[in-house]
This record gives C-alpha cells, sequence and structure tokens, in this order.
C-alpha cells in the first residue's frame, strides 16, 4: 500500500476542527501512543492520556478543545468521532477491479452489474440480482433470487440462501450465513416434524454483520434487519425477528423467534432474549441478561434470572454483596437472645 500523507491543516478541514501549531506539517499515519513514530497523528480524548501522546514520537495530537500540548494539536469536539472519520484517510479500504473470477459459477439468468467484482469459487444461483461496486470476496454462495444491492461487500466464505434481499452498502464479515433455516418443529406422533420456514430475510441499507453470525430466514414472511443497524460476531437471529434502525448487538447475543426490537437499541454481550417479545425504541439489556418480558421504550434491564430492570438489579447486587455482615450481625443478635433466655431462666 502507497503512504499517503496530508497536512495537519487538511486534516483539520476534513474533520471541521482547529490547528493550534504548524498546519503545515505532514502526516503520514495514524498510531496510537504507544506505537506512534514521526509523522503519525496520535488521539487523545481525556487529560489523562494527553501525557501519553505528548511523550510518544507522534507529530501531532487529535484532542478535545479543552486540552493543550506543545505538539500540534488538531482540536475537535468529539476525538473518538474524529478518529472514526480520520482513519478511512490513512487506511483506505482495498479496491477490487471489476468482472467475474474465471472458477466463479455463474447461472445464466443472474444480472451481476459489470462493475461488480465476483471472487474465486463464488456460486451465484439462478435470478440473482448484484448492484453497483458490490464485492463478493470468495467461496461466497448465492442462492436463486437473492437481490444484492450497491456498494456491498461479502467476505469469504458467506452463505446467502434463496430470496434474500440485500440493502446498499451492506458488510457481511467471513462465515456468517443469511438465510439458514428457522428452528421450527411440531410435536406430531411422538416425533418432532420440520415446520418448512419459506420465508426470507431482508437486510436494509448500511447494515454490517459481523463473521459467524446466523440470521434465520422466516417461517412465512420476512426475518428483518433494520437500516444502519451493527451485529457483532457470533450472533444468533432467529426466525421472523424484526429488529430495527441503528441497533447495536454485541457479541454471543441471541434473539429468538418473532421478537421485535425497536430502533437505536442495544443489546449486551451473551444476552438472551426469548421469543415474541417487544423491545421498545432504545431499550438497552446489559451483557448475559436473559430477557423473558416485553421491555418499554427506553428501559434498561441488566442481569437476574429473568432479567429485572436496571434499578431493581442493582439493588439486588447491592444487598448480595451486604450479606456476609448481615449474617454476622444476625449470629450477633442471635448469642444475645440466647444470652437473655439463659438469664431469664436463672431469675
Amino acid at each position: 500500500m502507497s503512504q499517503v500523507s496530508f497536512t495537519a491543516e487538511q486534516i483539520a478541514a476534513h474533520l471541521g476542527g482547529e490547528v493550534f501549531g504548524d498546519g503545515s506539517v505532514p502526516l503520514t499515519g495514524f498510531a496510537a501512543a504507544n506505537n506512534a513514530k514521526t509523522g503519525d497523528l496520535t488521539f487523545a480524548e481525556k487529560p489523562v492520556y494527553l501525557a501519553a501522546a505528548e511523550q510518544s514520537a507522534a507529530t501531532a495530537i487529535l484532542v478535545s478543545s479543552n486540552l493543550a500540548s506543545q505538539k500540534v494539536l488538531i482540536r475537535v469536539p468529539n476525538p473518538r468521532i474524529a478518529m472514526a472519520r480520520v482513519l478511512p484517510l490513512f487506511f483506505p479500504p482495498e479496491r477490487f477491479g471489476s468482472g467475474i473470477h474465471p472458477t466463479a459459477v455463474v447461472d445464466s439468468t443472474a444480472n451481476i452489474d459489470q462493475t461488480a467484482y465476483i471472487g474465486s469459487h463464488c456460486t451465484i444461483g439462478a435470478g440473482v440480482k448484484i448492484g453497483a461496486r458490490s464485492v463478493l470476496l470468495g467461496g461466497n454462495h448465492v442462492g436463486s433470487d437473492c437481490q444484492i444491492g450497491e456498494e456491498c461487500c461479502l467476505y469469504p466464505n458467506v452463505v446467502v440462501y434463496a430470496n434474500a434481499h440485500i440493502g446498499h452498502r451492506v458488510v457481511i464479515h467471513a462465515g456468517s450465513v443469511i438465510g439458514s433455516d428457522g428452528y421450527g418443529y411440531v410435536l406430531d406422533e411422538g416425533r418432532h416434524r420440520k415446520m418448512l420456514q419459506v420465508g426470507n430475510v431482508v437486510i436494509h441499507d448500511d447494515v454490517e454483520v459481523g463473521a459467524n453470525v446466523a440470521i434465520d430466514r422466516g417461517t412465512l414472511g420476512s426475518t428483518v434487519i433494520g437500516e444502519g443497524t451493527k451485529i457483532d460476531n457470533l450472533i444468533q437471529i432467529a426466525h421472523n425477528v424484526v429488529i430495527g434502525r441503528h441497533c447495536i448487538i454485541v457479541s454471543q447475543a441471541g434473539i429468538a423467534g418473532s421478537t421485535v426490537l425497536g430502533d437505536y437499541c442495544l443489546v449486551g454481550a451473551q444476552a438472551g432474549i426469548a421469543g415474541h417479545l417487544k423491545l421498545g425504541n432504545q431499550a438497552m439489556v446489559g451483557a448475559t441478561s436473559p430477557v423473558m418480558r416485553d421491555v418499554p421504550d427506553g428501559g434498561k434491564v441488566l442481569g437476574g434470572l429473568p432479567a429485572v430492570p436496571e434499578k431493581e438489579a442493582k439493588r439486588q447486587m447491592i444487598a448480595v454483596a451486604q450479606l456476609p455482615e448481615l449474617l454476622r450481625r444476625v449470629r450477633a443478635l442471635e448469642k444475645e437472645v440466647e444470652q437473655l433466655k439463659e438469664l431469664g431462666a436463672r431469675s
């Protein structure tokens, strides 16, 4: 990758920030303070991190508006947001040409935009549509009648079952499976009879799906992932789940069938959400929390068996921490009672 270079003034203009010091200094990379070298831009979002940044070899520091230093500073309202915006300048995404690798197998009825890239050993089924500048990196299977929008990226070994609809600018990381059968069975004459899963998966624009995620197809309708939602690695989303816009689902969480999440929900790591529930807009589920009932708009649940409202959970935690002292006091009181009984018996 060729080295890029920007002046501090150019970076500040890109971020809507302000330079303090020599705005003409060239910046050729971005690094944490402990790894920074001359030419690098680093960041310090809090005063406690500024000392490390100042002692580093970095040429300039991205800081909030209330910090000062002898180094060149680029002051911005929120250094972490600025970092997210500036990283693509120094680490631009890999670009792929257009075309279809000779080892790919593409059905004659598939409609692939001429600017898209289909990598090695991909299989593209009948009636598939793939939009402009989308990239399948290799080993991908896309089932019949799937639609993939513009500027999507499917990392190696992503599998998309038939009839899935994927919007624009969707990223799906390696090993994920979109549209596998939902887990549906009925007990019939002593045996588990499979309930056919004939729905599909709909993923809206600007969604990112982590590695080794399973999103099941709907039994009859659709499993839906809303616009801008970000799904971490190793997550199970069951049939007919509907996830709203701009939600955050953290690693190893599981959401059972037909549950509905509103917009801007946050589900912590290893949380388990039972089926047929409704989580309101901006609901928050703490890590490892088993959720067995609805959560209202803005509600927060944490821990417990099942999860309970956040304030109640914290009261329970405090009470558990106080148990050893409470037991000591109870034993002391029991001893005093016994002594009083003995005195009463003697009198």
